[in-house]
C-alpha cells in the first residue's frame, strides 16, 4: 500500500494533559482552543461563532498497533475489532469530533466540548452540513 503525508494544520490548547483524564465521547468534555498555522488563517474565513463543525485531529499519543480493545475500556465489555469502536488507539489514529464554535480570535478558534488532549495535532476543520445543504 502507498504511503500519504497529513500535514498538521493546528493545535489543541485544552486543561486536558493525559488519557487518564480525558472524557469518553465528549461527555464532560470541556471546551477548547484549536490554535491553526498562520499558513491557515484565510480558510478560517467564513468559520462563524455558533455553527456546528467537524475536527479532525491525529491522536498522536495513540497506540498504532491496536486492533481490537474493549470498549469504554471497561472490562465487563467484550472484545472488538477498533474498527467498530472510537478508541484512539488504532492503525490510523483519526479524531473525529463534532463541536460547536464559540469564539472565532484571528487563527485561534474556540470549540466545546471536545476531549482531545493538549497538543493534539488538528488535521483538518469541515462544516457540518444538514440534509438541504448536501
Amino acid at each position: 500500500m502507498d504511503d500519504y503525508e497529513l500535514r498538521p494544520i493546528g493545535r489543541v490548547e485544552s486543561p486536558l494533559r493525559d488519557r487518564a483524564s480525558a472524557p469518553k465521547q465528549g461527555t464532560g468534555a470541556p471546551d477548547a482552543w484549536v490554535v491553526f498555522d498562520p499558513r491557515y488563517a484565510e480558510g478560517l474565513g467564513d468559520v462563524e461563532v455558533g455553527v456546528d463543525v467537524l475536527l479532525l485531529t491525529w491522536f498522536d499519543r495513540a497506540d498504532r498497533s491496536v486492533l481490537a480493545t474493549r470498549p469504554r475500556d471497561d472490562p465487563a465489555n467484550p472484545m472488538t475489532g477498533v474498527f467498530s469502536t472510537r478508541s484512539p488507539d488504532r492503525p490510523n489514529p483519526i479524531g473525529l469530533h463534532r463541536v460547536r464554535v464559540l469564539a472565532v480570535d484571528g487563527v485561534r478558534v474556540r470549540v466545546g466540548p471536545l476531549e482531545a488532549l493538549d497538543g493534539t495535532p488538528v488535521v483538518d476543520l469541515k462544516p457540518v452540513l444538514d440534509a438541504a445543504e448536501r
